[in-house]
């Protein structure tokens, strides 16, 4: 009776018949998770053993070594200035990302381009500067009328020289880089300049977008044009224009219309 019992004690079971069942009791996402994992570790001893033959096993391991190590590194060297830097850093990649750009750093674009001679540049303003301008016509006398179109709307200008304005650009321009910056308009002042400016003393132009505006102010910013501040002056009669950079400034008399002023004769003994 006992050796029935034996013989009809249950078969052992096999680590494969147990998989099986594991399988079966497994739901379909489940079993294709399996598959997958499975092909996946498949591919991935197919790799080492190749990666094993071209001696290249340890490229991975020492690349995360490395990685870890100039971690470590940065970690353990940074300090406060670091740190402002990083998120001067930070803040401007997030700029350039919304901006679209790949560049890490913002720039300004400077309003002239470099110097070719290696000259101190000379700023001289315009109107009541160099000259005076006005929509009216003068009773006694004027030099030269212009017309720009302001607007869509053509406008009469008539214009004053202020005496000594070609004795003074031609000294000048021998031993300066001389260029012009007005906030008056491109339209109006580029035509005056023609005009006063035929033998081309002038080596560059700057108008009204060139200024900023602060507090509805125009103002002449100086470190905005590519020049070395200790290499240039401002010759204007506006003390709001050079606000920025005073020490950069001689500030002149307005001119209107004496034919007694000598303010330009004094500016060009100065220089």
């Amino acid at each position: 009776m006992v050796s029935k019992m034996k013989k009809k004690a249950a078969p052992t079971k096999s680590i494969k018949d147990i998989n099986r069942r594991r399988w079966r009791r497994k739901t379909p996402i489940k079993n294709v998770v399996a598959a997958s994992s499975a092909v996946l570790s498949s591919i991935h001893r197919r790799i080492s053993k190749l990666l094993t033959k071209l001696g290249i096993t340890s490229l991975s391991s020492n690349r995360k070594r490395n990685s870890y190590k100039i971690l470590k590194k940065t970690t353990t060297h940074f300090n406060f200035h670091q740190e402002s830097s990083l998120d001067n850093v930070c803040k401007t990649l997030l700029f350039d990302d919304n901006e679209s750009t790949t560049t890490t750093t913002t720039t300004t674009t400077a309003l002239l381009p470099p110097s070719i001679l290696n000259r101190k540049t000379i700023f001289l303003d315009l109107d009541e500067t160099l000259i005076h301008s006005t929509t009216t016509r003068p009773l006694d006398r004027f030099d030269f009328l212009v017309r720009p179109i302001i607007d869509g709307t053509p406008m009469d200008f008539y214009v004053v020289k202020r005496p000594g304005i070609d004795e003074l650009l031609e000294s000048l321009a021998s031993r300066f880089e001389i260029v012009v910056f007005t906030a008056a308009l491109k339209e109006y002042a580029s035509l005056v300049l023609d005009r006063l400016d035929r033998n081309r003393f002038i080596s560059h132009r700057l108008y009204r977008d060139s200024c900023r505006n602060i507090d509805g102010r125009l103002v002449k910013d100086l470190a905005l044009v590519g020049r070395d501040l200790k290499s240039v002056v401002i010759v204007d009669d506006n003390p709001v224009s050079f606000s920025n950079q005073p020490e950069n400034a001689i500030l002149i008399k307005p001119f209107v219309d004496d034919i007694c002023d000598r303010e330009l004769w004094k500016l060009r003994r100065f220089f």
